[in-house]
């Protein structure tokens, strides 16, 4: 039975092993801290990485598909690329396609979107002073299934972290 081994293995440990166990979840979680603020610096974006959450770019992408993100100036936008943008008031960042390029004589650039699947484009959506996350660089497909998992079933996402605690509390190496 999972819960009487995992208490048999913790009241067999002396403090010393205990403190050891949580230094080691500390150094996984510090690692994937310092990996993520990495990917930050060479993307040059906010967040390298997103799960694509609903159907509006379909069949380019599905939901669970894992992208990866650049936010270059070397490297800017053209019709027809893939973007990751954020709306004022929404946390879910949007994934369409560029479908215009509005260029000012100000400099200011403007940018017309649309999800392949969606019949309309996203003028509805935008806000003034609405700004860009970065373009997609490449994609995982169906890797990111596991997020929305977490998300539409909260008690699943909780689960999977007492798991994964539990692991690093009771492996020993």
């Amino acid at each position: 039975m999972l819960s009487l081994d995992f208490l048999d293995d913790v009241r067999r440990m002396n403090k010393r092993q205990l403190y050891y166990q949580v230094l080691n979840f500390g150094m996984i979680v510090s690692s994937a801290l310092m990996i993520w603020k990495g990917l930050m610096v060479v993307t040059g974006s906010e967040s390298p990485i997103v799960v694509v959450l609903s159907g509006s770019m379909e069949p380019a992408f599905h939901r669970g598909d894992l992208l990866f993100l650049t936010n270059r100036v070397e490297d800017p936008i053209r019709v027809g690329e893939i973007v990751v943008f954020r709306i004022e008031g929404r946390e879910i960042p949007i994934v369409h396609r560029v479908l215009k390029i509005h260029e000012k004589e100000n400099g200011e650039i403007k940018f017309l979107t649309k999800g392949d699947n969606n019949s309309v484009d996203d003028r509805g959506l935008y806000k003034p002073g609405q700004h860009w996350l970065e373009k997609k660089t490449w994609f995982v497909p169906y890797i990111g299934i596991v997020t929305i998992l977490m998300n539409d079933y909260p008690k699943f996402k909780y689960a999977v972290l007492f798991l994964l605690g539990l692991f690093v509390l009771v492996h020993r190496e």
